[in-house]
């Protein structure tokens, strides 16, 4: 899988384009544009991969993405009527002049432009006050639209729940490699979601990514501050909650669907992970004390 280099406002006609999607799954190919981009997820769950980190998502995850910073969402499930839905702002740093950038008033929104090319998580009361705004934002119409925008950056560039999704190592510059990391990591991405629940080795994912073992132990460690079976281990325990959540499924058979031959050992890493066991985290799912997402 290649990366796909789009740019979203030229297909709008114009600099600005503001969506509320709903749809039955997120675009599945990893594309990157010009223009930054603000996203909300307003329903749906799974992973996504912003330059070189893999992390889950879920309603209300909300990030900015700088220009030219490859991204992809990629649901976990789109069956029983999930939906994937989200607001989407693109927009091209030129829509405000040089000028306007060299103002002493606008220094932290061009500083906060600088550190999107990272990504930005937004977290907090600044994603709730975000979100109501985004929710307006959608029916607003002309120069509305300029004016609410322009709020939403000041909130976003002068609010401490902002931070930078990739770590200083990744950076825009090398496109070659950068679109060799993306597609590594979208080829162990989709590996991993369609076998989890198989005995995967080094050797096996090693393979996928075409890197000797020790080489993918370093690179994979390097791109996502993890070792591969620590990320597997999240996926298949994550998957584990939503079976003792949506499922009469006994804890054996759910610990068996995810990949775990003995269930001492599905006990240990799901406590690890949860710090609670199966039956407390059903039982207590069950008494409304677990939301679901």
């Amino acid at each position: 899988m290649r990366v796909i280099k789009t740019e979203i406002t030229l297909l709008h006609n114009s600099r600005l384009s503001i969506i509320d999607r709903n749809e039955d799954a997120f675009n599945p190919a990893f594309h990157f544009h010009p223009e930054l981009e603000l996203v909300l997820i307003k329903e749906g769950h799974g992973r996504r991969i912003i330059g070189n980190r893999i992390d889950p998502f879920e309603k209300g995850d909300m990030v900015f993405i700088g220009s030219n910073l490859p991204h992809i969402w990629l649901n976990d499930d789109t069956s029983n009527g999930h939906r994937a839905r989200s607001v989407v702002v693109h927009f091209r740093k030129e829509i405000f002049s040089d000028e306007f950038y060299d103002l002493k008033e606008s220094r932290e929104l061009a500083r906060f432009f600088e550190l999107a090319t990272r990504g930005i998580q937004v977290t907090g009361s600044t994603r709730d006050k975000i979100s109501r705004k985004l929710d307006i934002l959608v029916r607003q119409r002309g120069f509305r639209r300029i004016m609410l925008l322009l709020e939403i950056l000041h909130i976003l560039s002068t609010s401490a729940d902002c931070r930078c999704i990739t770590d200083d190592i990744y950076t825009p510059n090398n496109k070659e490699n950068k679109e060799e990391t993306t597609d590594r990591l979208s080829e162990i991405y989709k590996y991993v979601q369609h076998n989890f629940h198989k005995d995967i080795s080094l050797k096996d994912i090693s393979g996928v990514a075409g890197l000797t073992p020790q080489s993918f132990c370093r690179w994979f460690k390097k791109c996502t501050n993890k070792n591969f079976f620590d990320y597997l281990n999240e996926v298949r325990i994550f998957t584990a909650c939503e079976m003792l959540i949506g499922s009469t499924a006994s804890v054996a058979g759910i610990a068996y669907h995810c990949g775990y031959n003995t269930i001492s050992n599905f006990n240990k890493l799901f406590k690890e992970f949860t710090g609670l066991t199966p039956g407390e985290f059903r039982k207590k799912s069950t008494s409304g004390q677990i939301a679901r997402s």
